[in-house]
C-alpha cells in the first residue's frame, strides 16, 4: 500500500468555556519535522504531542494549529497593570503623544500579559488528545486517498518499463547479429589473411563485453520487487527509492553495452519513466 505524505486534518469542538480547534498539515520531507503552534498554557503538552505524531505520521513537514477560543466571560490571561504603568511613565519621555496612544504601545511589550492557568486540567488534556487523534485519522485518509493515485501513476510507468524491456530482449539476437556483421565486415576491408580460430576467440570475447542478459534479468527481478514492495505496509518510500535506484543503474548498464540505434531509444524510453518514477516518490511516506 502506498500513502502519500500530503495531507490535511481538521477537528474543532466545544469543551466549557472554550471553543478547542485543532489543526494539521503535512508535506514531504525525508524525515519528520514537526511544528507545533498551540496557547502559552498548553506547552506543556508539546513532547506528548511531538510523540504521538512522529509514532502516527512517520515522516514529513508537519504543521500542527492548536487554536483555543474563550467566550466573553473568561480568558486566559489578565493584564498586569503595574507593568503597564510602568510602561506608560517611560513612554512620556518619548514626545509628545496621548494617554490611549501610549497605552496602545504598552499592552504590545513583554509581561504586560500574565497567564492565569498554570495547571491544565485532566479531561482538558483528554478532551485535546482525542481531537488530536481525530485529526490524525482524518490526515490519514487524505494520505491514502492521495497515495492511491500516485500508486496508479506509479504502477502504470513500472509496466512502461517493462514493456521497454521486452522489447529490448526481441531486439537483442539482431543486434548480437548486426555487431557480429560490422566486426567481419570491417576486417574484410582490411584484406589481410588472419588466424580464424585466434579471430573466432576474439569475437566470442567481444560480444560478451556487450552482453546484456544479466542486466535483462536483474531489471526484470528489479521490477517484480518494486511493485511487492508497493503492495506491503506502509512506510515503504524510503525502501521504494532504493529498489528505484538500483533499477536506474541496470538501464545505464544496458544504455552503456547497448552498440545498437534501438536499443538506445528503447534505454532513453525507460530513462524517461524512471524520472517521472522517482519525481512520484518523493511524495511517497
Amino acid at each position: 500500500m502506498i500513502m502519500s505524505m500530503t495531507g490535511f486534518g481538521k477537528k474543532e469542538t466545544q469543551y466549557e468555556d472554550k471553543h478547542i480547534s485543532i489543526e494539521v498539515r503535512s508535506l514531504n520531507s525525508k524525515n519528520i519535522d514537526i511544528n507545533l503552534r498551540s496557547p502559552s498554557y498548553l506547552s506543556e503538552l508539546g513532547p506528548e504531542i511531538r510523540k504521538e505524531l512522529t509514532l502516527k505520521m512517520y515522516r514529513g513537514k508537519i504543521d500542527v494549529n492548536i487554536y483555543v477560543e474563550f467566550n466573553r466571560k473568561t480568558a486566559p490571561s489578565k493584564i498586569n497593570i503595574a507593568a503597564v504603568k510602568a510602561y506608560m511613565k517611560q513612554l512620556e519621555g518619548f514626545g509628545a503623544s496621548s494617554e490611549s496612544e501610549r497605552m496602545a504601545i504598552a499592552l504590545r511589550l513583554p509581561e504586560t500579559l500574565s497567564s492565569e492557568k498554570d495547571v491544565l486540567g485532566e479531561d482538558e488534556k483528554k478532551v485535546l488528545y482525542e481531537i488530536l487523534n481525530e485529526v490524525i485519522k482524518d490526515l490519514e485518509g487524505y494520505r491514502k486517498n492521495e497515495g492511491a493515485e500516485l500508486g496508479k501513476d506509479i504502477s502504470l510507468r513500472i509496466d512502461l518499463i517493462e514493456s521497454h524491456l521486452q522489447s529490448a530482449v526481441k531486439i537483442d539476437p539482431e543486434r548480437n547479429t548486426k555487431i557480429e556483421e560490422k566486426l567481419r565486415s570491417a576486417l574484410e576491408d582490411l584484406k589481410q589473411e588472419v588466424d580464424t580460430n585466434r579471430f573466432e576467440q576474439e569475437l566470442i570475447f567481444y560480444l560478451e563485453k556487450f552482453d546484456i542478459t544479466e542486466e535483462k534479468v536483474r531489471l526484470k527481478n528489479h521490477l517484480n520487487y518494486f511493485r511487492e514492495v508497493m503492495e506491503n505496509d506502509f512506510p515503504n518510500g524510503k525502501k521504494l527509492g532504493f529498489i528505484s535506484q538500483e533499477i536506474g543503474r541496470e538501464i545505464n548498464t544496458i544504455g552503456s553495452k547497448a552498440n545498437h540505434t534501438e536499443l538506445q531509444k528503447i534505454v532513453v524510453q525507460m530513462k524517461d519513466e524512471l524520472e517521472k518514477i522517482k519525481e512520484q516518490l518523493l511524495n511517497v511516506l
